[in-house]
């Protein structure tokens, strides 16, 4: 049994799905402002939960496509139901195993590649599904940092990568990707760790 797929499941029948939307909204809104999305670009959405980040990506002019995969049923179609352009697609699949035949512009990911196996199958995927020149943002919350989130593997009872900034800087090196690392924080937030810590994004350019 996928552990990982079936707590999924189970949270986006429940709403759990919507929750993880307002609790991660504020800081990936505010990255992907960052971002200049000005020429035609290509975007995928590794762990897309509802295709919130897809539907927000997919309402810019310049989106040509935009596509969501997860691992979880439920997720994909909860993220079907929610469709509002031709240009979203969405896929139950795992990145590791997905077979895709094109490339993409920027790629994007957040709280989900830490639950895959194996980091390096995904990243090396990762880097073949991005054009060159490429982006791929990676956000988390659970990093070793953050000691506040140290424990949401205890917690859910799901092995997860925990790495720290470096960590993820040097594994992103390593499998070709100049790489820099973000952390944006909530000053408002009724949460310490998201005051003081916030959002780690490690960017990697192919």
């Amino acid at each position: 049994m996928d552990k990982v797929k079936e707590t999924f499941d189970k949270w986006a029948l429940i709403g759990k799905d919507e929750l993880m939307e307002k609790e991660h909204a504020k800081t990936v809104l505010k990255f992907l402002k960052s971002i200049s999305f000005e020429k035609s670009f290509s975007f995928l959405d590794i762990g897309c939960g509802n295709g919130w980040v897809v539907r927000k990506i997919a309402e810019k002019k310049s989106c040509k496509k935009a596509v969501g995969i997860d691992k979880s049923k439920n997720m994909i179609k909860n993220s079907r139901s929610k469709k509002k352009f031709p240009k979203e697609q969405y896929f139950q699949a795992d990145i590791q195993s997905w077979n895709y035949k094109g490339k993409f512009d920027f790629i994007f990911s957040m709280e989900s590649i830490y639950y895959l196996e194996s980091l390096d199958l995904a990243l090396s995927k990762v880097y073949k599904l991005l054009k060159s020149g490429g982006q791929f943002f990676c956000g988390t919350d659970f990093y070793k940092e953050n000691k506040a989130t140290a424990r949401w593997s205890i917690q859910m009872k799901i092995p997860m990568h925990l790495k720290s900034k470096t960590e993820w800087r040097e594994l992103f090196k390593a499998h070709g990707f100049k790489t820099k690392t973000r952390q944006i924080k909530d000053p408002k937030n009724r949460k310490k760790w998201k005051r003081e810590f916030g959002t780690l994004f490690i960017i990697g350019t192919k």
